[in-house]
């Protein structure tokens, strides 16, 4: 229930792979005001490496808390709880100062296989999902620690405690070092049903507990921001910061994923399908994730698309640097279903779902001397929609299925592949009146972890609306399910030659 609370907001705060973003939203959850400050970008030494600076991502949330306040014009005395969210997986490292010891391995490095070898054949891959409802990726924090260890060993020595990139913002607004059940169930080292760090992990590959952080449920309060905190944002000393959630959880919250049915799909920089779930339940091949949720007592299962948007991004970078994203989709509306026989395959970071595969590459297929412009920001619009399509189809059989889609992230603001998802996924898609996804998420959170509202449930029936439905076009849909069975073959019969590439280039 909500309480009559006058002039008091709560403020979620995202850190991202962009950018950190932070917002007010006011005792109904109404989204009041925004800002964000943007991060430095991504090192890539070498390909499929990615790694980031913690201290950034401090210094833009720091911008960011300030710049929020500053366009509502309140001082931090009006800010009655923060909620946190970020990028998940990413490797922090102190040293016994707390201060940083190198940048980030953040979320989509997949630099670690050797050391997702090592992890499997030392403790056995079974008994691994059977400890943390998933198998070891590269991407999660797990390996990249091992990676550290193995190859930077003085660098490992003097590591006296690991965070992920959210957490560590909670450690400058708090000194507390904590996490959420969410962000650590993407590490490899926390057991997923019993919502607590798995002994067999910890003590199976000889991590020092030590290191870990206190993990709470995303609603329970985990610190109090400092005075010094205080002095750098404009917050108040003693605003309760709520645990919060890893991105996908926090994100899923802003899009009311809660209740069984419906299901969302969020287009950032990754792509991600999201699905609530009673009770933990797994792939066996590890092509999906099963994590605790950011609702209490409950989880979720998602799967992963490593390049979603980050393949129209890459394609506008590095060929249109002058376009927009608008123009770029109203040019790829030009270019027939099916892009004249195009593919895209949006693996340029590796690729988690279905595909556990570090080594994979992004490709077109079926290029001619027909093709255009158009036809190449087509035939990735509808790469990235059938990839989340395979991981839908994954999810519905795990007892997952989708009555709905929520769409939401860059995806959801085009119009044209709000309709691609529509006609691909053969689903009816909404778009939400509130589309902030991950901070927003954050800012409920911590509206129901200060007593504001009683429940998550609650507060996401109260403020969660959708607005805009597009339902599949019966014309395309039979087109479709028929080229993402094609889109479907590529993979198999390309791995072995992305495995070469991968040994050739190592």
């Amino acid at each position: 229930m909500l309480k009559n609370t006058q002039n008091k907001y709560w403020l979620g705060l995202d850190v991202g792979t962009g950018g950190s973003r932070a917002l007010l939203v006011d005792a109904a959850g109404k989204l009041c005001y925004s800002f964000t400050a943007a991060h430095e970008d991504m090192r890539m030494l070498r390909p499929l490496w990615a790694e980031q600076d913690p201290d950034d991502w401090w210094r833009a949330s720091q911008a960011a808390i300030r710049g929020v306040l500053g366009e509502a014009q309140l001082n931090g005395s009006s800010v009655a709880g923060i909620g946190l969210s970020g990028q998940m997986h990413g490797l922090v490292l102190l040293d016994q100062s707390y201060k940083v010891i190198r940048p980030a391995l953040i979320w989509c490095d997949q630099r670690s296989q050797p050391q997702v070898d090592f992890i499997n054949s030392k403790l056995g891959r079974e008994d691994i999902v059977r400890w943390t409802a998933n198998p070891v990726l590269t991407g999660f924090t797990l390996p990249k620690l091992l990676w550290i260890r193995d190859n930077e060993p003085r660098t490992f020595e003097g590591v006296r405690k690991i965070l992920l990139p959210k957490d560590y913002i909670r450690f400058k607004l708090t000194g507390e070092f904590a996490t959420d059940v969410s962000d650590a169930s993407g590490t490899a080292l926390f057991d997923v049903a019993k919502r607590t760090w798995s002994d067999a992990m910890v003590n199976g590959l000889g991590v020092d507990s030590a290191l870990l952080p206190a993990v709470n449920e995303s609603t329970e309060v985990s610190g109090k921001v400092t005075e010094k905190a205080a002095g750098l944002t404009g917050l108040s000393n003693g605003t309760p910061v709520i645990a919060g959630a890893g991105d996908q959880a926090a994100s899923a919250i802003g899009n009311g994923i809660v209740e069984p049915g419906a299901v969302s799909c969020t287009i950032g920089t990754s792509g991600v399908v999201f699905a609530f779930l009673k009770e933990p339940a797994y792939d066996p091949a590890g092509r999906v994730h099963t994590f605790c949720h950011a609702v209490p007592g409950a989880w979720h299962v998602m799967g992963v698309t490593q390049g979603a948007g980050l393949s129209l991004q890459w394609f506008r970078n590095r060929f249109q640097p002058n376009s927009s994203y608008d123009d770029l989709t109203l040019e790829a509306a030009t270019s027939p279903p099916g892009a004249h026989g195009l593919f895209w395959l949006p693996y340029l970071m590796g690729e988690r779902t279905p595909h556990l595969d570090a080594s994979a590459r992004g490709a077109w297929i079926g290029l001619t001397a027909k093709h255009q412009t158009a036809d190449l920001v087509r035939s990735i619009l509808e790469g990235v929609c059938y990839s989340q399509k395979d991981g839908m189809e994954i999810i519905s059989k795990l007892g997952a299925p989708a009555s709905s889609v929520r769409l939401s992230g860059g995806g959801a603001k085009s119009s044209f592949w709000h309709q691609l998802f529509a006609d691909i996924l053969d689903q009816r898609i909404a778009i939400l009146e509130t589309q902030e996804g991950s901070a927003y998420g954050a800012a409920l959170l911590a509206e129901v972890g200060t007593g504001e509202y009683t429940s998550v449930v609650d507060i996401c029936r109260a403020t969660v609306r959708e607005i805009n439905i597009k339902e599949p076009q019966r014309t395309v849909v039979d087109f479709y399910q028929k080229h993402h069975r094609i889109y479907q073959s590529l993979y198999p019969a390309l791995k072995p030659v992305f495995q070469a590439i991968g040994e050739a280039d190592a």
